[in-house]
């Protein structure tokens, strides 16, 4: 079997922004990445790779957001 993809996508899902502000983190919307990804794997999309990023969200506080590379 041949794995290299022909064709490449990437998702970038985010943590909610009022749950940073309110709460200090919110987590990851996991229901909502779950079903992103059903949706691509019915078409035919594999992931690839993923990575965790952090980032300054205003000034303050960071959160947190999924990179996922899918190939096909």
């Amino acid at each position: 079997m041949d794995t290299r993809f022909k064709e490449y996508k990437v998702l970038h899902v985010v943590e909610g922004g009022c749950g940073t502000i309110l709460l200090g983190a919110s987590g990851l919307p996991l229901q909502k990445m779950e079903a992103e990804l059903n949706r691509h794997a019915t078409d035919g999309w594999q992931v690839v790779f993923q990575v965790i990023e952090r980032k300054r969200f205003f000034l303050f506080w960071t959160r947190e957001a999924v990179i996922i590379t899918l190939g096909r």
